[in-house]
């Protein structure tokens, strides 16, 4: 099994811990994080936009001049789509782009995305991460001291009011608790920041 070190929130080396080889020793399977991440992002989408057809623009409900003998070419309406305030050809309309995928395939691009961070040493185990207020000021002071210098994905085995108030004015820093770890943001934030408490919630949700 993979070895880490573990570090208190002062920077401090206090031990290591051994990771499981399921998450974090495992074939890394490219195609199944670009498969995953292009869900995320079509699950995000909004899919509110929306415009008129010529049937459901207003007006244009009468024939602007005779079929024949004015020597232009024959209209039927003034809310044709090649009319200024006509109709939109095929416009667009409110629809769902969220899609689904198999749990198998999840898994295996989170494994392969906590596999590289670790064969990249973008992997910090922090042997507790609490806080007795709100303080961005404690919070940015943390990350200095483990010397995050990228964007950070911060995460702990449960949801942690103070710790998640305190992180969430940092610009390049992102919490989640365990259970809700996802791909997009593991790599969208170059260092991952675990709890020990959140490396071993992650073993019990994801294996």
């Amino acid at each position: 099994m993979p070895k880490i070190e573990v570090l208190n929130i002062k920077g401090e080396n206090v031990g290591e811990i051994e990771l499981n080889e399921v998450l974090f020793d495992n074939d890394i399977a490219e195609q199944a994080v670009y498969e995953v991440v292009k869900c995320q992002l079509a699950n995000k989408r909004q899919g509110t936009q929306s415009a008129k057809t010529r049937s459901e623009v207003r007006g244009g409900g009468r024939k602007p001049y005779r079929q024949k003998g004015t020597g232009r070419a024959r209209q039927g309406s003034i809310r044709a789509p090649h009319y200024r305030g006509g109709g939109v050809v095929f416009a667009p309309k409110p629809r769902n782009y969220g899609y689904s995928l198999p749990k198998k395939l999840r898994r295996k691009a989170l494994y392969s995305v906590l596999t590289s961070k670790l064969q990249e040493g973008e992997i910090i185990v922090l042997d507790e991460l609490k806080f007795d207020e709100f303080s961005t000021k404690k919070a940015n002071e943390v990350l200095t001291n483990i010397k995050v210098d990228k964007k950070a994905y911060v995460v702990t085995a449960e949801n942690d009011p103070k710790v998640y108030r305190s992180f969430r004015n940092i610009k390049n820093a992102n919490v989640s608790s365990a259970s809700l770890i996802n791909v997009y943001d593991l790599l969208r934030f170059g260092t991952l920041v675990l709890t020990k408490e959140a490396v071993k919630k992650l073993e019990e949700v994801f294996i």
